[in-house]
């Protein structure tokens, strides 16, 4: 199984706000681990292998950062952390007991994480929903896949899937002109991918988030899903694991003030405590989906409903109507639903009022 049924993954997103500081990438593992997510994530990339040295900044990386004259090249050399912290990061999750996940984005560094860590599941980030090449390897990894949406429409994530489907199958060899995944290969990815809606802006405003799109992609694709969220506060994420999301990501920071393209859209360490604790209540609140008299309401049921009662004295042989029925708490007697069966019936022994009548009266 790619996931235990009916649970809900917290993935915590350190992303880069360790700020290229290792050490602070290890504070980030505990204040994951103490709030009780089930993972937490990094990212790994070469600055060269990722962008152009002209590539400029998103809108809301130069809003974050209060610069907009450093190039993208620039912002994220800042960020890199050194050779082999990954590996060491790894360990220290092994050590307080929290999964370790890290998106690459170049195969250089996905097979770094490969060989140097035993991460469960390899998560995409959702600028790779058209890069063929780096999905094509990341299928033939074997890990399970959880693919961000971000930016994407219907047809890029299918065509996405149908990569995948062929990166798992074929050891060798490109899809050439990939196109949207067959329902016989959305069904084979089932265990083997997950998806998560998401909208790529730090912070996204809350009418963006978009959470009925999780259906849609449900529906589309027929694969779990899940909620990438980048809006500010918990809210969204909450909402999402009432509406079935299997996976939640939500970026987390030491100091949601200090400078960097994330922390703006990330919650405090108090926050992500607090909404660890509410997606944990509201899995444990989504139940099994049968609808049944549960076992802390009997005592009150026997309390709160009623059964048939005399609602005046009633003479043996005198007939039962409307006026001399009535139904009172508690539940010990005829229910209620049975006084029609009643009428136009004579009473075998003498009623006071507010005795039970005895079930026998119906035969």
């Amino acid at each position: 199984m790619f996931l235990p049924p009916q649970s809900i993954y917290i993935i915590a997103e350190a992303g880069v706000n360790h700020d290229g500081s290792e050490e602070r990438a290890f504070d980030l593992v505990d204040i994951a681990a103490a709030s009780g997510a089930d993972a937490i994530k990094f990212q790994l990339f070469s600055p060269a292998a990722l962008v152009t040295a002209q590539a400029h900044l998103a809108d809301y990386q130069s809003r974050n950062l209060h610069d907009s004259q450093i190039s993208q090249r620039q912002m994220l050399e800042k960020l890199v952390l050194p050779a082999g912290a990954m590996a060491r990061l790894y360990a220290h999750c092994e050590h307080r007991n929290i999964d370790f996940l890290c998106t690459p984005f170049d195969i250089e560094s996905m097979n770094y994480l490969v060989e140097n860590t035993q991460m469960p599941y390899l998560k995409l980030a959702s600028g790779e929903v058209t890069n063929g090449p780096l999905l094509l390897a990341a299928a033939r990894t074997g890990l399970p896949i959880i693919l961000s949406t971000g930016m994407s429409s219907l047809d890029e994530i299918g065509t996405a899937l149908s990569v995948l489907h062929y990166g798992y199958h074929h050891t060798q060899g490109t899809p050439n002109k990939p196109t949207v995944a067959t329902p016989d290969q959305l069904l084979e990815l089932r265990e083997k991918v997950q998806l998560l809606q998401c909208v790529s802006q730090y912070p996204a405003p809350i009418a963006t988030t978009n959470l009925l799109a999780m259906d849609t992609l449900e529906q589309t694709f027929s694969l779990h899903i899940g909620l990438s969220d980048h809006s500010l506060g918990a809210n969204m994420a909450i909402a999402a694991a009432a509406r079935g999301a299997r996976i939640i990501e939500k970026h987390f920071t030491h100091n949601i003030a200090a400078n960097g393209p994330d922390h703006a859209a990330s919650l405090s360490p108090e926050g992500l405590h607090a909404l660890v604790k509410a997606i944990r209540e509201v899995s444990e609140g989504m139940g099994n989906g049968e609808k049944e008299c549960q076992l802390e309401e009997i005592n009150t049921r026997a309390v709160a409903r009623r059964s048939v009662v005399a609602a005046r004295n009633i003479a043996r042989g005198t007939p039962f109507t409307e006026e001399n029925l009535t139904a009172k708490r508690p539940a010990s007697g005829l229910a209620p639903n049975r006084l029609w069966e009643l009428l136009g019936k004579t009473a075998k022994r003498d009623y006071a009022a507010d005795d039970f009548i005895d079930n026998s009266e119906l035969a």
